[in-house]
């Protein structure tokens, strides 16, 4: 049993008495096992008394239910935000730390391939390896040309949707195979943007570091797209799930989570941290960071909600960064920001601003830290719908109706 409550608490938060509190364990509906060693007092599963007391709430008005459930709050979380709360088994956030499945997610960066960690988010096993080879099945030449990276991973996962029939199997066990040929689509739309011939047999951190002409950094690339996989509910994961628990194909709930990844809250606060570092490296980097703030409203590539004590993926991609260019004039400019952020606040960098250092350092636009991120992100999104459709949920929240009689 996870947290347990006291007799007290749990007749409080139930709004019952003892006895009625000792009928619903009789019936099943609440979990209960011996207190303190010495005592006859009971603890009562937390998880369940809560479940309970949301059903009541939800039976004596609907309407304050489904605002319960859509609109539960975590703490630290800014005041305003919206957080549904979904039961999932994928990755943990907590204490500073990230995890996929339970395990750690910064040792998973140190050892593993990106197909080990896609298998382990999308199997809970990261042995099973289902990354297939996509091969002639699909057609990339048939997909319109597109100015950018994220516009060409967005013709191709339209396109399979329609066209690809193993989109169209539904089957449980068919699910990590659908979604390793949409990985590998999307790295092989990315290499024929850059007018490169698809390497199906090259790791898939290979093939990026090849598609930017940077293969002496594709360990890099290999942790960057790690430390990227998922994190939890955020806004494109979500859309993935919602999209999913009404039947789309992967391929679709793939295109609606990228969709959702590109706005300025999101997936697209890299852009600003680019602009910012860049900035930095011809000029006064507090002079700089003033300049990128008014732009924004806020500093690019600083806090997290869920990191209050710094982003762990930031630390780690920037230490790995360092590592690989040490004395590079874009991690001094990256340091030079974050000292002159920290003399005015307790804000430590996020994975945005490490992102835009990586992309810079490495040559490329800025609209490659969003492409890397979406390349990254792909493993959670799919992870995320297969989830969704192993549950059978239905995400449809209601709408509390707020305009004219």
């Amino acid at each position: 049993m996870t947290a347990s409550l006291t007799t007290a608490q749990a007749c409080e938060q139930l709004g019952v008495k003892p006895a009625t509190l000792y009928a619903y364990v009789s019936r099943g509906l609440i979990r209960s096992v011996p207190g303190p060693s010495g005592t006859r007092q009971r603890r009562y599963d937390a998880g369940d008394v809560q479940a309970l007391a949301g059903r009541q709430v939800t039976r004596r008005d609907p309407q304050a239910g489904v605002q319960a459930a859509v609109q539960g709050s975590l703490d630290g979380l800014r005041a305003g935000g919206v957080t549904p709360i979904l039961d999932s088994a994928l990755t943990r956030i907590g204490d500073g730390t990230l995890a996929y499945r339970g395990v750690d997610t910064l040792s998973l960066a140190d050892t593993a391939t990106v197909e080990e960690v896609a298998a382990l988010l999308w199997t809970g096993d990261p042995g099973t390896r289902p990354a297939l080879p996509l091969r002639a099945r699909l057609n990339l030449s048939r997909h319109p040309r597109a100015d950018m990276p994220l516009e060409a991973l967005g013709y191709a996962l339209t396109y399979a949707g329609a066209h690809d029939p193993d989109a169209l199997d539904t089957r449980p066990e068919s699910g990590p195979r659908q979604a390793a040929r949409i990985l590998t689509l999307l790295h092989a739309t990315a290499e024929r943007h850059a007018g490169l011939p698809p390497a199906p047999d090259l790791p898939l951190h290979a093939r990026l570091a090849r598609t930017w002409g940077r293969p002496d950094s594709a360990d890099l690339l290999r942790r960057a797209l790690i430390l990227l996989a998922d994190h939890e509910l955020n806004v494109s994961a979500f859309t993935a799930r919602v999209t999913a628990s009404g039947g789309a194909s992967l391929a679709h709930c793939t295109l609606a989570a990228l969709s959702a990844l590109q706005g300025p809250r999101h997936g697209l606060g890299a852009l600003h941290a680019h602009d910012l570092l860049r900035a930095a490296l011809s000029g006064d980097p507090r002079a700089a960071l003033r300049d990128a703030t008014r732009r924004a409203g806020h500093a690019p590539g600083f806090g997290h909600a869920l990191y209050p004590h710094g982003d762990p993926r930031a630390r780690a991609l920037l230490n790995a960064l360092e590592a690989r260019f040490p004395g590079h004039p874009v991690t001094h400019a990256t340091h030079a920001v974050i000292r002159a952020h920290g003399g005015d606040t307790a804000e430590a960098p996020n994975v945005d601003l490490v992102l835009a250092s990586l992309t810079l350092t490495l040559g490329r636009p800025a609209a490659d830290a969003v492409t890397l991120f979406a390349l990254a992100r792909a493993a959670g999104w799919l992870a995320h719908a297969l989830e969704t459709r192993a549950g059978g949920q239905f995400i449809r929240p209601r709408a509390r109706y707020v305009g004219p009689a």
